[in-house]
């Protein structure tokens, strides 16, 4: 190893006796014990067929807000099914991401609090439960927003902070909160069902089930906060498989 100008030093291989040319960083980058996370494949199928779920949000929120109610339920029902079709695709195909943990709860959030805001603001749900539920989901967001910066290996800049492919920590969904999704979607699918059967009467079954979806909304919140393993920080070394392994169970940060 010898020294060149500018601070450069030259590396002879020990295996081909090949010469080349490395600075300082590029030794101290070599050397040091905390490597970078390997990027990973960002754009799959059930990535695209997320992302479709989140732009069809609005556009369900705009139908709910126009009474179009069998263009909101047919979206509707989209949305229902590429979510059980991207997980699908993902576990059958080995093509999970970190990216895909993290824009598949993000496409849920946006859809629940698209419909909670339009169903509200057109009185089919309750102001109390719409306060609840986005107050809730509020939170959690914060929470993350936090999570991802502690967590994020230096440099901390602000387009690292954005750069999904360097995945720094994961959210484990809770039991509760899991069933605390399902049952705020049926709530809100049989709510926007209710102005189409109008020879049904659900407005008692709606009203039990907004009060079950408000425990639910509160279990669910505490059981993030009570739970030890609920958030994981991830160790900054560059694993191949253990860091495309690391979205698979958990949402990514």
């Amino acid at each position: 190893m010898l020294p060149l100008r500018g601070g450069a030093l030259l590396v002879r291989t020990s295996t081909t006796g090949m010469k080349s040319t490395m600075s300082p960083l590029d030794l101290r980058a070599i050397s040091s014990s905390t490597p970078l996370r390997r990027r990973e494949n960002i754009y799959t199928l059930p990535n695209l067929l997320t992302a479709s779920r989140l732009v069809a949000a609005p556009f369900i929120g705009y139908a709910i807000l126009h009474d179009q109610h069998a263009l909101a339920l047919g979206l509707f029902a989209y949305a229902g099914l590429t979510d059980l079709l991207d997980g699908w695709i993902a576990r059958r195909w080995n093509l999970g991401t970190v990216l895909g943990t993290i824009i598949d709860p993000l496409a849920d959030k946006a859809l629940m609090t698209i419909l909670t805001v339009t169903l509200a603001a057109q009185g089919a749900l309750p102001l109390w439960l719409a306060a609840l539920i986005l107050g809730r989901d509020a939170a959690l967001g914060v929470a993350a927003v936090y999570y991802r910066w502690i967590s994020l290996p230096p440099p901390k800049t602000f387009g690292r902070y954005w750069d999904f492919s360097l995945p720094s920590a994961e959210v484990h969904p809770t039991t509760i909160s899991k069933y605390n999704t399902f049952l705020q979607l049926g709530l809100m699918g049989a709510t926007m069902v209710a102005p189409v059967l109008t020879g049904v009467e659900l407005a008692g079954a709606l009203a039990v089930g907004q009060y079950v979806v408000a425990g639910t909304t509160v279990w669910s919140g505490a059981s993030y906060v009570y739970s030890k393993d609920a958030v994981k920080i991830l160790p900054h070394s560059a694993g191949g498989k253990k860091g495309e392994e690391t979205g698979k169970d958990g949402t990514g940060l």
